[in-house]
């Protein structure tokens, strides 16, 4: 696992989440270092997983990119795999969550009996993994510890953690966004199920921040053999992290207190490290190259050091 402790040349401050450390440089820029750190259930595992940042990193570029012309975004240069330099924005202290089909914790919810979602009301008679008539935006607060909650578009603009306007904007960003990750997903014979943007603000300009589009912030089916599997009631196969969610849970794990994470084995981290690598595989239809780890840390510093040079 990485944890950094980095010292750059005009740098004013460091956040470390729960899988990306952050350095401010300077007022106006950011220098997010996604590792190979996972989470689940709002909890550090103990364990990291190879190649997983260089992953979502990679990912999240080739998206930003794909997006840049439906609004402006944050990522000004890739100096390294597992590194995004990019505009240091105020973010919206919400993220919008979109779904296209029933499944993860709106099912587990929904199958409770719940049929408000987020102040949207769902169709009574839906199935696991059943595709919504037109997809719905169930967004939730961004809490700085501890769990995210979900939150209606009332309470939002309500709160004051979004202006009615800005909210509006907010939305049309995201559905534009999951039918462009929709569109392309398809073309590579997967299905985009639901998945979160967060967007943020600079010098009034609203523009797309974070990751986008990666197995840690999206849940992707494969489209062949979907339809067979939701008829038949079965598992859908599937490339996202839920696979971690779902293997915590088989053994006893949901975050909660007095649970025990269960043993992150090597080899059972591999096969997390092989799901990470062919979802981009999939999604991006190139082969994926997987970088020198001999001396992550220094060759991580060598490269932010040589782009904040230039």
């Amino acid at each position: 696992m990485i944890i950094t402790d980095f010292k750059f040349p005009d740098q004013t401050g460091v956040y470390h989440g729960k899988v990306r450390d952050v350095y401010s440089i300077g007022e106006d820029r950011l220098i997010m270092i996604a590792t190979d750190r996972i989470s689940a259930f709002d909890v550090i595992l103990p364990q990291g997983i190879p190649y997983k940042g260089q992953v979502l990193n990679q990912i999240a570029a080739k998206f930003l990119d794909a997006t840049a012309d439906i609004l402006p975004n944050w990522k000004l240069a890739v100096p390294d795999p597992m590194v995004t330099v990019g505009l240091r924005c105020e973010p919206f202290k919400i993220e919008m969550v979109i779904r296209g089909y029933l499944t993860g914790s709106a099912w587990r919810e929904y199958k409770t009996g719940t049929r408000v979602l987020c102040g949207i009301i769902l169709p009574e008679g839906m199935r696991e993994n059943e595709k919504f008539p037109a997809p719905i935006i169930t967004p939730t607060t961004k809490a700085e510890e501890g769990h995210d909650e979900n939150i209606s578009k009332e309470q939002i603009i309500t709160q004051g953690l979004a202006s009615k306007e800005d909210y509006e904007q907010l939305e049309y960003y995201t559905q534009a966004l999951f039918q462009r990750g929709t569109e392309i997903a398809a073309s590579k014979g997967l299905i985009l199920v639901d998945t979160k943007y967060e967007f943020g603000k600079k010098d009034g300009k609203i523009y797309l921040i974070d990751e986008i589009h990666t197995p840690d912030s999206s849940r992707y089916f494969y489209a062949d053999g979907y339809r067979n599997r939701f008829e038949k009631g079965e598992e859908q196969k599937q490339l996202s992290k839920e696979f971690v969610r779902k293997w915590l849970i088989d053994n006893g794990f949901q975050g909660k207190e007095d649970q025990k994470i269960p043993e992150m084995t090597p080899a059972y981290c591999e096969s997390v490290s092989e799901r990470y690598i062919e979802l981009y595989e999939r999604i991006t239809g190139e082969k994926f190259v997987k970088a020198d780890i001999r001396d992550i840390s220094e060759r991580i510093k060598r490269n932010i050091d040589s782009y904040l040079k230039k």
